[in-house]
Protein backbone atom coordinates (compact mmCIF):
# COMPACT_ATOMS: atom_id res chain seq x y z
CA UNK A 1 0.00 0.00 0.00
CA UNK A 2 1.08 3.14 -0.28
CA UNK A 3 1.57 5.98 1.52
CA UNK A 4 0.23 9.43 0.76
CA UNK A 5 1.19 12.62 2.05
CA UNK A 6 -1.82 14.64 3.13
CA UNK A 7 -2.10 18.05 0.76
CA UNK A 8 -4.41 20.75 1.64
CA UNK A 9 -4.24 24.47 0.81
CA UNK A 10 -6.93 26.56 2.56
CA UNK A 11 -7.71 30.02 1.44
CA UNK A 12 -7.53 31.98 4.91
CA UNK A 13 -8.95 35.40 3.13
CA UNK A 14 -12.05 33.80 2.20
CA UNK A 15 -13.25 33.30 6.03
CA UNK A 16 -12.67 36.57 6.64
CA UNK A 17 -14.03 38.50 3.32
CA UNK A 18 -16.96 36.57 3.17
CA UNK A 19 -20.23 34.95 4.55
CA UNK A 20 -19.96 31.36 3.12
CA UNK A 21 -23.50 29.95 2.23
CA UNK A 22 -23.46 27.09 0.54
CA UNK A 23 -20.40 24.24 -0.07
CA UNK A 24 -19.55 22.42 -3.13
CA UNK A 25 -16.73 19.81 -3.97
CA UNK A 26 -15.50 19.93 -7.36
CA UNK A 27 -13.24 18.31 -9.55
CA UNK A 28 -10.51 20.09 -11.83
CA UNK A 29 -9.14 19.55 -15.43
CA UNK A 30 -5.16 19.71 -14.94
CA UNK A 31 -2.42 19.09 -16.78
CA UNK A 32 0.74 16.20 -15.89
CA UNK A 33 2.77 19.35 -14.30
CA UNK A 34 -0.11 21.13 -12.38
CA UNK A 35 -0.82 18.11 -10.15
CA UNK A 36 2.80 17.21 -9.66
CA UNK A 37 2.87 21.20 -8.40
CA UNK A 38 -0.09 20.41 -6.32
CA UNK A 39 0.80 17.36 -4.57
CA UNK A 40 3.82 19.25 -4.02
CA UNK A 41 2.36 21.54 -2.10
CA UNK A 42 3.12 24.61 -4.51
CA UNK A 43 -0.38 26.40 -5.22
CA UNK A 44 -2.22 29.17 -3.64
CA UNK A 45 -6.27 29.82 -3.53
CA UNK A 46 -5.53 33.67 -2.07
CA UNK A 47 -7.13 35.94 -5.13
CA UNK A 48 -8.67 33.10 -6.90
CA UNK A 49 -12.25 33.31 -7.94
CA UNK A 50 -14.96 31.22 -9.70
CA UNK A 51 -16.89 32.01 -13.12
CA UNK A 52 -19.07 30.78 -15.30
CA UNK A 53 -17.96 31.03 -19.43
CA UNK A 54 -20.51 30.12 -20.88
CA UNK A 55 -22.41 27.14 -19.07
CA UNK A 56 -18.64 25.81 -17.51
CA UNK A 57 -17.66 26.80 -14.24
CA UNK A 58 -13.82 28.03 -14.52
CA UNK A 59 -11.70 28.90 -11.19
CA UNK A 60 -9.53 32.01 -12.45
CA UNK A 61 -6.29 33.63 -11.01
CA UNK A 62 -5.54 30.18 -9.29
CA UNK A 63 -1.55 29.90 -8.84
CA UNK A 64 0.10 26.70 -9.42
CA UNK A 65 3.84 27.19 -9.27
CA UNK A 66 5.73 25.37 -12.25
CA UNK A 67 6.77 21.97 -12.32
CA UNK A 68 10.57 21.88 -11.29
CA UNK A 69 11.35 19.36 -13.49
CA UNK A 70 9.10 20.46 -16.20
CA UNK A 71 10.32 20.87 -19.64
CA UNK A 72 9.08 23.18 -22.02
CA UNK A 73 6.13 21.31 -21.08
CA UNK A 74 5.34 23.32 -18.30
CA UNK A 75 2.48 25.11 -17.75
CA UNK A 76 1.75 28.78 -17.30
CA UNK A 77 1.33 29.48 -13.11
CA UNK A 78 -1.91 31.24 -13.42
CA UNK A 79 -4.62 30.01 -16.44
CA UNK A 80 -7.89 29.16 -16.19
CA UNK A 81 -8.98 26.00 -15.44
CA UNK A 82 -12.25 24.02 -15.62
CA UNK A 83 -14.03 22.69 -12.74
CA UNK A 84 -16.34 19.79 -12.48
CA UNK A 85 -19.89 19.37 -11.19
CA UNK A 86 -23.32 18.14 -11.36
CA UNK A 87 -25.40 19.83 -14.62
CA UNK A 88 -27.81 20.09 -11.77
CA UNK A 89 -25.24 21.94 -9.14
CA UNK A 90 -23.83 23.96 -11.85
CA UNK A 91 -27.46 25.23 -12.51
CA UNK A 92 -28.30 25.76 -9.02
CA UNK A 93 -25.10 28.31 -8.73
CA UNK A 94 -25.59 29.68 -12.32
CA UNK A 95 -28.94 30.95 -10.50
CA UNK A 96 -27.62 32.29 -7.43
CA UNK A 97 -25.30 34.14 -9.34
CA UNK A 98 -27.07 36.17 -11.23
CA UNK A 99 -28.39 37.50 -7.45
CA UNK A 100 -27.07 40.72 -6.66
CA UNK A 101 -24.00 40.16 -4.12
CA UNK A 102 -23.15 36.85 -4.63
CA UNK A 103 -20.20 35.18 -6.11
CA UNK A 104 -18.23 31.65 -6.24
CA UNK A 105 -14.85 31.24 -4.00
CA UNK A 106 -12.27 28.41 -3.77
CA UNK A 107 -11.89 27.48 -0.04
CA UNK A 108 -10.10 24.32 -0.34
CA UNK A 109 -8.00 22.54 -2.77
CA UNK A 110 -6.96 18.93 -1.30
CA UNK A 111 -5.83 15.77 -3.31
CA UNK A 112 -7.72 12.94 -2.25
CA UNK A 113 -6.94 9.30 -1.45
CA UNK A 114 -7.06 8.10 -5.12
CA UNK A 115 -4.93 11.07 -6.05
CA UNK A 116 -7.02 13.58 -7.61
CA UNK A 117 -7.46 16.81 -6.82
CA UNK A 118 -10.40 18.27 -5.98
CA UNK A 119 -11.60 21.89 -5.23
CA UNK A 120 -14.03 22.78 -2.25
CA UNK A 121 -15.67 25.86 -3.50
CA UNK A 122 -18.50 28.13 -1.87
CA UNK A 123 -21.45 30.39 -2.59
CA UNK A 124 -20.47 33.24 -1.04
CA UNK A 125 -21.84 36.88 -0.14
CA UNK A 126 -19.19 39.52 0.65
CA UNK A 127 -18.79 41.52 3.82
CA UNK A 128 -19.17 44.95 4.73
CA UNK A 129 -15.99 46.19 6.93
CA UNK A 130 -18.41 45.99 10.49
CA UNK A 131 -18.62 42.54 9.84
CA UNK A 132 -15.13 41.82 9.28
CA UNK A 133 -14.58 43.82 12.75
CA UNK A 134 -16.97 41.55 14.31
CA UNK A 135 -15.14 38.16 13.71
CA UNK A 136 -11.99 39.87 14.26
CA UNK A 137 -13.48 40.18 17.77
CA UNK A 138 -14.70 36.49 17.90
CA UNK A 139 -11.68 35.22 17.00
CA UNK A 140 -9.60 37.22 19.57
CA UNK A 141 -12.58 36.17 22.13
CA UNK A 142 -12.14 32.40 20.92
CA UNK A 143 -8.75 32.95 21.15
CA UNK A 144 -8.59 33.87 24.87
CA UNK A 145 -10.89 31.63 26.15
CA UNK A 146 -8.16 29.15 24.56
CA UNK A 147 -5.51 30.21 26.88
CA UNK A 148 -7.57 30.68 29.82
CA UNK A 149 -8.52 26.60 29.89
CA UNK A 150 -4.78 25.84 29.35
Amino acid sequence: MIERNIIEIKNKKAEYQYFLMESFTAGLVLTGTEIKSIREGRANLTDAYCTFIGNELFVRQMHISEYRFGSWLNHAAKRDRKLLLNRKELRKLQNKIKERGFTIVPTLLYVNPQGYAKLDISLARGKKFFDKRESIKAKDTRRDMERELR
